[in-house]
C-alpha cells in the first residue's frame, strides 16, 4: 500500500465517535502499523458535531483535507452530508440511518432536508447504509451501534478483523465485552462487501 489509508469518523457527541476512532487506533498498533489521528468536538457535549480523523500509514499531519479520504463512517445522516465532501473520488461511505436534527431547526424554525433527500445526495458515493441503532439493539445494547458501524465498514479497511476485534475487547468496558463482540460482528454481516 502506497501513501496513506484516511478514515473521518462522523457524528454527534453520546454517540461514541471517540470511542471508535480509539479502537481503530489500538488496531493499527495491534498490527504495528503507523498511525495518526485528530479529533475534533463541536462544543465537545452531547449533542454537538464530533470528527475524528485517522490516517493509517501515512507520512503527513493528522487531519485529512476535503476531497482526500477513502473512507467515510457516520453515525447520523445529517453528518454524512456535512461531510461527504472529504471523501475522494471512488470513496466509500458507511453510513447509519440514525437522523437527529439540530436544534436550530426547530428553535429558527428553518426548513430540515428530508431523510430521502439526504439518502439521495449520498448515493453519488459508494454507500453502505444500515440502521446500525436497531443492530446494536439485536446485539444486546444500544450503547454498541458504534462497533457494529465498525463492524460495517471493517471489510473495505486495511486492518484485519481480528485485529479489529481484539482493539475492541481491549477497550470497551469489560462487562460488555461480549455484547461489543456480537456487535461487531453484526455489523460485519451486515456491511458485507460495497
Amino acid at each position: 500500500m502506497s501513501g496513506s489509508y484516511d478514515i473521518l469518523i462522523v457524528g454527534i457527541g453520546g454517540q461514541g465517535t471517540i470511542l471508535a476512532s480509539n479502537i481503530l487506533g489500538e488496531a493499527c498498533l495491534l498490527e504495528n502499523r503507523h498511525i495518526k489521528g485528530a479529533e475534533t468536538h463541536g462544543m465537545a457535549q452531547r449533542g454537538g458535531s464530533v470528527e475524528s480523523h485517522i490516517r493509517i500509514d501515512g507520512e503527513f499531519g493528522p487531519l485529512i483535507t476535503p476531497g482526500q479520504a477513502d473512507l467515510l463512517i457516520s453515525f447520523d445522516l445529517l453528518e454524512a452530508l456535512r461531510y461527504s465532501h472529504y471523501l475522494k473520488k471512488g470513496g466509500k461511505m458507511v453510513v447509519n440511518s440514525h437522523l437527529v436534527l439540530p436544534t436550530s431547526v426547530f428553535t429558527q424554525k428553518l426548513a430540515a432536508p428530508s431523510e430521502a433527500d439526504i439518502i439521495a445526495a449520498l448515493k453519488k458515493h459508494q454507500l453502505c447504509l444500515l440502521d446500525a441503532d436497531s443492530l446494536a439493539v439485536e446485539a444486546g445494547s444500544p450503547l454498541s451501534a458504534n462497533v457494529v458501524m465498525l463492524g460495517a465498514a471493517s471489510s473495505v479497511m486495511p486492518l484485519k478483523p481480528a485485529s479489529l476485534l481484539e482493539a475492541v475487547k481491549c477497550l470497551v468496558p469489560k462487562k460488555t465485552v461480549e455484547i461489543n463482540v456480537k456487535a461487531f460482528e453484526t455489523g460485519r454481516k451486515a456491511g458485507g462487501k460495497f
